[in-house]
């Protein structure tokens, strides 16, 4: 089919990556945003600007918070046709969990809730409460976390809930990328001196294609090993055989495991008592500091409670290493005594755990988590100049040919790139202005996102009109206006909203407000930037398309 190998890894490359490119966008920008989801949610939520907290007394703060939490209701309406029967006013409580990080001045606290006669025995249903460690008061949850419950989730599942759709278009992206990043690397055949090689005064076409090996040659390692992490992540996903073929052997296993760990599987049906588990995450944090690995507590969890079988779990922050490793202590709850600490990891389990924690990065180093947005942005940036280098390289052909694919491409490639931008300043002005007593207020920022993308999307289809002619399309400049426009407009929104300005939250020493403010106006200086270049190039362009001769001179 082709003449060589090299052409054979550059016809994948281009292809494979301009069908999954739109996609790959999407995921590296949120997934760059995520590296700083809870200092959004500071942002998005002004109650919760303070400072981060320790995991509060349990004995004092959170028993009182479990024992008066409720089921969400609309999980509840949800489930009532889950179970056989009517449900109870009272359901049982299975579970208990706080969990907290470095970056949390807030707690979340959830209960998990059995059903009585539900079709699936194990089915249940949540209440989830957010709380201020310092007072145990608890803080509105009708607010959308805009960071850790809308950019973070956009990530890995873009929001698509249906038979898991979202997980799959993304893991086949990922798939996909570490095909293009394998491909791009044979294609190119003096790889190291890509490295410094950029040319901005040089014709679109070839700038771009500079900037496009120069991103991807750079961040190279990163795009690869986060592409292949976050498959792993999912993999249970993707191969589900433990609840599929395999689900009588992993019901036998829990039972099992149980029994050699001494943690019981299920309630035994007898009231139990629960003792101080503050003296338990005292031993527990004892106990970490003789291994030399003292440090906060990140998560408590209670199965079972008021049973006889209940047990207290306490898991270490781990803010210290790479590897996603949370050092479990098990305790009776009855009685306080120890009944099981996690062995270390298997090699396998090990590899697993690193690559995990390579991922989510819940480690606390602040340089290493701008590499990680940096790396993110780059690779956002080298996708977005693939598709230009596409259009550059195709239109003037696709026009004589009468051919309108460079048009639709650069349609969508505008929509994707700085229509998703647009559309997440879009949300973070409705986060601003929406009243704060407005019923279902979250609901209304999502509704805000995804309105302000599809106009974002109809402007760059519409403006792009002119590449199907070989002319520049001004879709991009437009956008680059847009985004800073809005940028700007937020930050000055953030100061009107809640008297947080700059040199207020810079002063205070508080950079989770300080930093989304700074970057939004480094992004916004960044998209001005850019459509004043755009600007100069578009009668150069124009110039190129008209010259007598132009093509027999490329050719």
């Amino acid at each position: 089919m082709f003449q060589n190998f090299r052409l054979t890894m550059a016809w994948l490359h281009t292809w494979f990556g301009l069908v999954l490119g739109f996609v790959l966008v999407v995921v590296f920008f949120f997934g760059s945003l995520s590296v700083f989801d809870r200092e959004i949610d500071r942002w998005a939520i002004p109650e919760t600007r303070f400072a981060p907290q320790p995991m509060p007394s349990f004995d004092k703060m959170l028993l009182p918070v479990f024992q008066g939490m409720k089921p969400d209701r609309a999980a509840l309406e949800d489930a009532r046709g889950r179970v056989n029967g009517v449900l109870p006013e009272q359901l049982p409580m299975r579970r208990w969990g706080a969990y907290t990080t470095h970056r949390d001045p807030v707690l979340d606290t959830f209960v998990e809730f059995g059903l009585p006669n539900a079709k699936n025995p194990d089915d249940g249903v949540f209440g989830m409460r957010t709380i201020d460690p310092r007072s145990g008061a608890s803080l509105p949850d009708d607010r959308l976390k805009v960071g850790s419950r809308f950019f973070y989730p956009m990530h890995y599942s873009l929001h698509l809930e249906w038979l898991n759709l979202g997980y799959w278009v993304v893991g086949f992206a990922a798939l996909v990328m570490l095909v293009a990043l394998v491909s791009g690397v044979v294609m190119h055949r003096k790889i190291f001196r890509e490295i410094f090689t950029f040319r901005p005064r040089k014709h679109t076409q070839r700038s771009t294609l500079d900037l496009h090996n120069l991103t991807g040659v750079v961040a190279l390692p990163f795009h690869f090993i986060f592409a292949l992490s976050g498959l792993v992540i999912f993999g249970g996903v993707y191969f589900p055989v433990t609840h599929t073929q395999l689900e009588p052997l992993h019901e036998l296993h829990e039972v099992q495991e149980a029994k050699a760990l001494g943690l019981p599987a299920k309630p035994a049906g007898v009231a139990g008592t629960l003792v101080s588990v503050d003296a338990m995450v005292a031993e527990a944090q004892r106990r970490w500091a003789a291994k030399g690995m003292a440090g906060e507590v990140g998560f408590v969890a209670v199965q079972h409670p008021g049973d006889t079988n209940a047990y207290v779990s306490v898991y270490r922050a781990g803010t210290d290493r790479v590897t996603l490793m949370g050092e479990g202590i098990h305790f009776k709850a009855s009685t306080g005594e120890v009944i099981h600490m996690d062995p270390p990891a298997t090699a396998v389990a090990g590899i697993n755990d690193f690559l995990t924690g390579l991922h989510l990065q819940h480690f606390r180093h602040w340089l290493l988590r701008w590499f990680y947005f940096m790396g993110g942005m780059a690779g956002c940036v080298c996708i977005a100049t693939g598709f230009i280098f596409y259009v550059e390289k195709r239109k003037r052909q696709h026009a004589r040919q009468g051919v309108s694919a460079s048009r639709w491409v650069d349609g969508f490639a505008v929509s994707t790139v700085t229509g998703t931008l647009i559309a997440t300043l879009g949300m973070l002005i409705g986060n601003r202005l929406l009243p704060d007593n407005l019923p279902a207020r979250g609901d209304w920022e999502q509704y805000i996102f995804w309105g302000t993308w599809v106009m974002a999307f109809a402007h760059g289809l519409w403006r792009t009109a002119p590449v199907a002619q070989a002319r520049v399309a001004p879709a991009w400049r437009e956008q680059c206006w847009a985004a800073a426009a809005l940028a700007v407009l937020a930050v000055l929104l953030n100061w009107a909203t809640t008297g947080d300005h700059l040199v207020r939250t810079i002063g205070a020493g508080y950079w989770p407000v300080a930093g989304v403010d700074l970057a939004m106006l480094a992004g916004a200086a960044l998209a001005v930037l850019a459509a004043r270049k755009l600007k100069q190039r578009e009668p150069m362009a124009a110039a190129v398309v008209v010259s007598p001769g132009t093509e027999a001179a490329r050719a």
